[in-house]
């Protein structure tokens, strides 16, 4: 079992991320009762995963895997993160060329582009996990602030300019428009909304969504994002299911716990929740303007291996159960894997929840192994791989059977 080689990963410790619960995953101490928000497993620059050396010295995972074409990562969220949306290929050269040549620091507040990739992403519940993204369509939006404004007459002159680009379904002038709001209009929004009755929801506007801009506004007050819940779709995932956020679309994660897979990319727009640098005119250069609702992949509940099948030719994210029998793991490509319950065997090795390894190609490079590698216990784990891995979703025969 040479080609298998445990992680020592980065933690990432952002505003937004839980005290506890990543530290309880890893099975960790948070003395300082730090904010654990990501843990990174791949060859990202600003975060590279560790691996011992044949002499025992530990190296980037780069100088025994080459730069991989992903990044998986664990997601701890206990505040919302921003909302966002990210680029596609040729958004992000031409964004990246720009900053460039303008001579902006990679490290600078104002940057927007970190690279030249795009940042498809699928995000997977470990625990229930509550999301938004995409544009609702026009007509849901529109409702809902003629809704809104049968609360609140008292905002008319604020919220009539939206509910107008909305009539020819115009979700770019919608957005421009909101956008556009004076502080002035904000501190009055938000005066009204930290005012709202708990029982003000209807058919039309849930609970869950005024309890939403609440507490937005009570955090980002003056953000025009605090209207979010009324334009972006709101989704709670059960543990198992997965949502994939192609480029320009907006999404924000709100809580919850999760394994996430994306490409090697680190370029973000912001569209609000953040006092992060927010550059709108770049936000709506890669926005696509068309309502979209992401489809919840949710697995069988029988498979020992499932794969989620995404367009994205970089990765492919996988779901694999040990039931005390040996089970062969797929597939003849490099692979990051990540034990989310259990414990399993693989050769002389264990590996618990929390620990993660990565599967190497042999000494050749023309094949993961001469022969399958095979895991033993009572076990869940998440592999990424590349998207030439195995697509078999189903329950698979195990060695001993």
């Amino acid at each position: 079992m040479n080609n298998i080689y445990k992680l020592n990963n980065k933690i990432k410790h952002y505003e937004w991320g839980s005290s506890k619960i990543l530290p309880q995953f890893l099975n960790m101490e948070n003395k300082k009762n730090l904010p654990f928000a990501e843990m990174w497993m791949g060859t990202h620059k600003s975060g590279s995963s560790q691996v011992a050396d044949d002499t025992g010295n530990f190296v980037n995972l780069s100088e025994v895997s080459g730069d991989m074409p992903f990044l998986l990562k664990l997601l701890a969220v206990e505040k919302p993160l921003s909302i966002q949306a990210h680029p596609n290929k040729e958004q992000a050269q031409e964004g990246f060329n720009k900053e460039e040549s303008a001579a902006l620091s990679l490290t600078a507040p104002k940057r927007n582009y970190k690279d030249t990739n795009h940042k498809p992403e699928i995000l997977c519940a470990l625990t229930p996990f509550k999301m938004m993204a995409g544009f609702r369509e026009p007509e849901k939006i529109k409702y809902s602030l003629e809704e809104f404004l049968t609360i609140a007459p008292q905002l008319k002159d604020i919220i009539s300019p939206l509910i107008k680009t909305l009539v020819s379904g115009q979700l770019s002038g919608f957005f421009r428009t909101l956008f556009n709001f004076t502080e002035y209009e904000m501190e009055y929004l938000c005066s009204f909304i930290n005012g709202m009755n708990e029982n003000i929801s209807n058919k039309i506007i849930s609970n869950e969504q005024c309890n939403l801009m609440k507490s937005f506004c009570a955090v980002y007050p003056g953000d025009p994002a605090i209207l979010s819940p009324l334009y972006l779709n709101y989704l709670e995932l059960n543990p198992g299911q997965a949502v994939y956020i192609p480029a320009g679309i907006l999404h924000a994660y709100l809580s919850g716990f999760g394994v996430e897979l994306m490409t090697n990319s680190d370029n973000v727009l912001r569209g609000g929740l953040t006092h992060k640098h927010i550059d709108i005119s770049e936000l709506l250069n890669i926005l696509y303007f068309v309502p979209f609702v992401p489809q919840v992949i949710t697995p069988p509940e029988s498979a020992s291996w499932y794969c989620y099948h995404t367009p994205c030719d970089e990765f492919q994210l996988a779901y694999m159960r040990g039931e005390g029998n040996e089970e062969t793991f797929p597939g003849n490509t490099p692979a990051i894997c990540i034990v989310t319950d259990g414990e399993l065997k693989a050769g002389n090795k264990t590996f618990k929840k929390g620990e993660s390894f990565f599967i190497n190609k042999d000494s050749s490079g023309e094949a993961l192994r001469a022969e399958p590698f095979s895991f033993c216990g009572n076990f869940q784990l998440f592999a990424a791989c590349t998207s030439s891995a195995p697509k078999y979703n189903g329950k698979r025969k195990s060695l001993s059977g």
